[in-house]
């Protein structure tokens, strides 16, 4: 299970039916939980903890140290969730003091070949993250998004769940649920409606969520006045989308 040519540091700790390729690095203050697959070349540099059932591609750094020039070598962490592929040459770095010393990825989640995940990211389960799709430090990303390719995420920028972004959008301000965004910089273009029938949303629920944005993004409203009328809907779905609108610290996209 272990290739001879492996570098395993005797600190790390490997779960049971744990495949390791060869040439491939794992350092001290590493975890990697039960039936992961970490193929060759790849470098797994601590503190870093992997749930079960990963498997990691050739080329892949995981938990490397950031690239924020503030960092002087804390001792972050990285914690990856359960049933993840990450894909050929994809970086994932550790967090910084400065937020809370974390980046997090939770579980399910296909991240593609050259993705990269800074410093501090907060991925939940069930994403899409296409190739080169690129997020900046502090980044948090709902529940079964998609990200097209070459996506560019700005720095503290918010996704919300089941939003999606077209190939090549640049994302500078927060994306609510729901919505689907393209552009440089990205704009609001609908929601993503085909997502939501496949993760079995009812058509009353759909058309709840169609009427929300329209409310948002096609009225002569005032946020204020938009959310409003939004939670008049009673559609338990939109509360999330109004909190997220309501609590955006960039702002959200607009027209």
């Amino acid at each position: 299970m272990i290739h001879e040519t492996a570098i395993i540091d005797p600190a790390a700790k490997l779960g049971d039916n744990v495949k390791v390729g060869p040439w491939t690095i794992i350092g001290p203050d590493v975890v990697i939980g039960d039936n992961c697959d970490i193929r060759s070349h790849v470098v797994i540099k601590g503190p870093t903890e992997l749930g079960k059932n990963n498997t990691l591609y050739q080329f892949s750094s995981v938990g490397e140290d950031c690239q924020d020039k503030k960092y002087a070598g804390e001792p972050t962490r990285l914690v990856i969730g359960d049933n993840n592929i990450i894909r050929e040459s994809v970086t994932i770095h550790r967090g910084t003091v400065q937020d809370n010393s974390l980046t997090q990825i939770g579980s399910h989640n296909l991240l593609m070949a050259y993705v990269h995940v800074a410093h501090d990211c907060i991925i939940g389960d069930h994403n899409i993250l296409a190739n080169q799709t690129t997020l900046a430090g502090h980044v948090h990303v709902g529940d079964w998004v998609i990200l097209g390719g070459m996506t560019g995420v700005h720095q503290f920028c918010h996704i919300g769940s089941h939003a999606f972004t077209a190939v090549n959008s640049i994302v500078v301000q927060d994306i609510p649920p729901f919505v689907m965004a393209q552009g440089h910089n990205a704009r609001p273009r609908t929601i993503n409606a085909e997502g939501l029938k496949r993760r079995e949303f009812s058509t009353q629920q759909i058309q709840n969520i169609r009427r929300a944005y329209k409310l948002l993004y096609r009225s002569d409203l005032t946020l204020n006045e938009a959310v409003a009328q939004i939670n008049a809907l009673n559609e338990p779905q939109l509360d999330t989308f109004c909190q997220f609108v309501q609590n955006s610290s960039r702002g959200i996209i607009r027209p």
